[in-house]
């Protein structure tokens, strides 16, 4: 097989990237095909790559997700990278972000067993409005908006998460219900295109429009986020929406497993069949 495109067992929502994806894989002369990363009997040195696709249930098992990971990286060419993938699974990234000066949504990261309580952030940081979600988190799993009056619901989310896990506070951003959450597509060395997605929270369904305009800014500000990350990737995702101040800020830089959104731009679709290829090419005359 020339390329494994890594799933789940049991999917928790559609994938509607993953049959334009093989039809274009097909199209393109090589071999591929959905093996779960969850199933232990699947034999990952059949691929000669191995994509990240839509291992959507990785939250619930981020240690043996990890140790799959590396696993896979060892028998095969994993995309995007280990190191990528290490970097990008838990989202202190946005704090790394942060130190280095890119804007990112205002986050405070809450550790596993501490009981610092969310009143004293909200008052600390002067914020009415927040999300909480896992530190470890795909698809809006285990995320919440806390609104005025709702502190008690927000705290016991809160050291619920913290129970189990790191856990994240951010400011919530009105701007995502009118202008929109901006999701920004870069596929091997540029952005293909961008689209808005409406709000979601847990157990939540996704809303996508077709293609959009992408400002210059929002343009600018996905490069430096790409340009953060150690090694190049593959494929990112960058959402972001205007902050405090009405630039776009960074709300998440997805590199393991994001929706790409290939039926809003077939041409993204023809650019990641193109990269695979190059990948699959420079192994084979290693």
């Amino acid at each position: 097989m020339d390329v494994a495109l890594a799933t789940c067992k049991t999917l928790p929502e559609p994938d509607f990237d993953a049959e334009p994806l093989v039809e274009a894989l097909a199209a393109a002369g090589l071999e591929a095909g959905f093996l779960a990363w969850d199933d232990p009997d699947v034999d990952w040195s059949r691929a000669r790559l191995t994509l990240l696709r839509s291992t959507w249930n990785y939250p619930q098992f981020p240690r043996e997700f990890m140790e799959w990971t590396a696993k896979a990286a060892r028998l095969s060419d994993l995309w995007n990278p280990l190191e990528v993938v290490q970097w990008n699974v838990h989202k202190r990234y946005l704090l790394k972000l942060e130190e280095a000066g890119i804007p990112v949504a205002p986050t405070e990261l809450v550790e596993q067993g501490s009981n610092r309580p969310l009143h004293a952030i909200l008052d600390q940081r002067g914020w009415n409005q927040v999300v909480v979600k896992p530190a470890i988190s795909a698809a809006s799993y285990r995320t919440l908006k806390i609104g005025p009056g709702q502190t008690d619901l927000g705290e016991q989310h809160l050291r619920e998460l913290a129970a189990d896990g790191d856990a994240l506070v951010q400011l919530y951003l009105p701007s995502v219900e009118g202008h929109g959450e901006r999701a920004l597509v870069w596929i091997d060395g540029d952005v293909t295109h961008a689209v808005r997605k409406t709000p979601r929270f847990s157990g939540e369904d996704e809303s996508v429009s077709d293609a959009m305009e992408i400002s210059d800014a929002e343009l600018a500000l996905a490069g430096r986020a790409v340009g953060a990350i150690d090694a190049e990737p593959l494929y990112a995702r960058i959402d972001m929406a205007p902050g405090p101040e009405g630039e776009p800020v960074v709300m998440e830089v997805e590199l393991i497993e994001p929706s790409l959104f290939f039926p809003q731009c077939p041409a993204a679709l023809g650019r990641l069949v193109a990269g695979i290829r190059n990948r699959l090419d420079r192994a084979g005359t290693r």
